[in-house]
């Protein structure tokens, strides 16, 4: 096989892959796993940031999921011969590969194989070198897999002489890295207010979760180590920085596994996974409501004021302070929790994560 750094190789034409992964049917806003309020506001985003109909908005949500779990699934087989990989403008998997054997095994499994120049060990060491230095506030560090490089993203607010000495060394690291410029700061997103309450603070409510006896709610670190006594029970742990989850012992006697959507409905959550580049998402919290969006980037470094928070989702999908807290879905399955914000951009802690410290599943 014939492969360049340019060649997009797929296992069949596009109109085959869209046959086999996105079954048809009989309406437009009906999706399976979305509640109806959800796949409204997913499909009005999609038409609306890429000027597409509502049939093709939902064909792309109907096809992702099965694709993001192909991802999954090659990325683990593959190993040390895959960089990562992301769902493109159609939903359907792509997986950067480093040879011509690990390219047909992505083939038969029915993804499209992009042959990269740069391993997962390359931008692991590119990105470590960055991480190495003093951490900058407003400034975060992430992997772009759709170009197969490092991102460095510095905002407006973030000192100018630090900036300047970690896009001094960003440089140096040749073109694994993309250093961007984005407006304002990155801030966690607390606020005054309602919603979960507690010290004065808001806070948007997480996923109810379990250990067999006793309920919890997932939610940002950075709210639960803030606040001892929500008015939903007590913050009974705190990670924030490094991570940003923490758990509340929820004491209302009412747990349900279900996203309020802030308008009386809400939206059930069957499983948890992992977000992918390129998966169309969206969120709620108690400021915004539900607002959606694409993932734009994975195991994101955010720095904040307070410090550095790891492996966090980057998504378009707007949120505001109280926010903090809230989730990150698609469809059914939950992904993450809102940590922050900066740059037009959203921060969220994966709630996989979450999930495995505390050994907790969701209700």
């Amino acid at each position: 096989m014939n492969l360049t750094s340019k060649t997009a190789i797929t296992a069949a034409t596009s109109a085959l892959a869209l046959g086999l992964l996105a079954p048809s049917v009989a309406s437009a806003t009906s999706l399976e796993g979305y509640s109806a309020d959800v796949a409204h506001e997913a499909i009005a985003t999609l038409t609306a940031e890429r000027g597409i109909t509502d049939t093709a908005a939902a064909n792309i949500l109907r096809t992702q999921q099965a694709s993001a779990s192909t991802l999954t699934e090659l990325t683990t087989t593959l190993g040390d011969e895959q960089a990562g990989g992301y769902l493109d403008a159609r939903g359907l998997p792509v997986v950067n590969v480093l040879t011509a054997a690990a390219a047909e095994r992505a083939e038969q499994a029915g993804a499209t194989a992009k042959l990269v120049t740069r391993s997962v060990e390359d931008l692991d060491a590119a990105r470590a070198t960055l991480e190495a230095l003093p951490g900058v506030p407003h400034t975060s560090i992430g992997l772009d897999p759709e170009r197969n490089q490092v991102v460095l993203t510095v905002a407006e607010a973030a000192a100018d002489d630090a900036a300047a000495a970690l896009e001094s060394a960003a440089r140096r690291l040749g073109d694994a890295v993309r250093v961007e410029h984005v407006p304002g700061g990155m801030h966690k997103a607390i606020y005054n207010g309602e919603a979960i309450t507690g010290g004065g603070s808001r806070c948007s409510a997480g996923f109810n979760t379990n250990d067999g006896s006793q309920n919890y709610i997932i939610d940002a670190g950075h709210c639960t180590g803030a606040v001892s006594e929500w008015n939903v029970g007590p913050s009974v742990d705190a990670s924030f920085p490094g991570n940003d989850y923490g758990l509340i012992q929820n004491t209302t006697g009412s747990a349900p596994g279900e996203v309020s959507l802030y308008d009386g409905t809400t939206q059930p959550i069957t499983s948890a996974a992992d977000a992918t580049v390129g998966q169309q998402i969206c969120k709620s919290g108690s400021t915004t409501g539900l607002t959606c969006g694409t993932v734009q980037a994975v195991d994101v470094t955010v720095n904040y004021a307070e410090g550095a928070v790891h492996e966090l989702v980057q998504t378009s999908a707007p949120v505001d302070s109280g926010d903090s807290g809230g989730c990150l879905f698609s469809g059914s399955v939950g992904l993450g929790i809102t940590s922050g914000m900066g740059g037009g951009s959203s921060y969220f802690q994966p709630v996989t994560e979450a999930l495995s410290a505390y050994g907790l599943s969701l209700n």
